[in-house]
C-alpha cells in the first residue's frame, strides 16, 4: 500500500512527496526490530555496510556513504533517522494487529515528484531482501 503526500523542505528548497508503505511481515516484532535498528541487521538488507557512532549511522552503497542520525526509537516499535544532509527522514514503524497476530511495517520515506515510482519500487526490493533474510 502506498500513501503520498506534499512536504516541503526548506534546505533545499525543494517539494518532496511523503510516502508511506506497507508491508506484512511474517515474523514476531522483536527479530523484525532488531533488523531495522542495529548496525548489523540493517546491513543484512538495507545497505551495503552500517556504521555506527553514537547516534550517527552512516548506510554505504556501492562504495559511497550518506549519514544519518537516530532520531528516536521505541523497542520493538519504532525507528526514526534523520538525514544530516537534507530535511527529510525515514521511519520504520511495526504494528502488529491484535485480532489476525499479523505483524506489519510501515515505512515513511521522501522522495521527489518524478522519483516516487523508482523511490517505491526500491524500497519493495529492499524489503523482499528483509523477508528473505527474515524467512518471511
Amino acid at each position: 500500500m502506498i500513501y503520498c503526500t506534499q512536504s516541503y523542505n526548506e534546505y533545499t528548497k525543494m517539494s518532496k512527496e511523503k510516502l508511506e508503505l506497507e508491508y506484512v511481515i511474517k515474523c514476531s516484532p522483536k527479530v523484525l526490530y532488531n533488523r531495522l535498528s542495529s548496525a548489523s541487521g540493517l546491513s543484512e538488507w538495507f545497505a551495503d555496510d552500517v556504521v555506527v557512532n553514537g547516534k550517527s549511522y552512516t548506510f554505504m552503497w556501492d562504495g559511497s556513504g550518506q549519514e544519518a542520525s537516530l532520531a528516536f526509537r521505541k523497542e520493538n516499535q519504532v525507528v526514526r533517522f534523520d538525514w544530516v544532509d537534507e530535511d527529510t527522514y525515514f521511519e520504520f514503524k511495526i504494528s502488529k494487529d491484535e485480532l489476525t497476530g499479523d505483524v506489519s511495517l510501515l515505512i515513511t520515506d521522501f522522495a521527489e515528484e518524478d522519483e516516487i515510482e523508482e523511490t517505491s519500487s526500491l524500497w519493495n526490493s529492499q524489503i523482499a531482501t528483509l523477508k528473505q533474510v527474515l524467512g518471511s
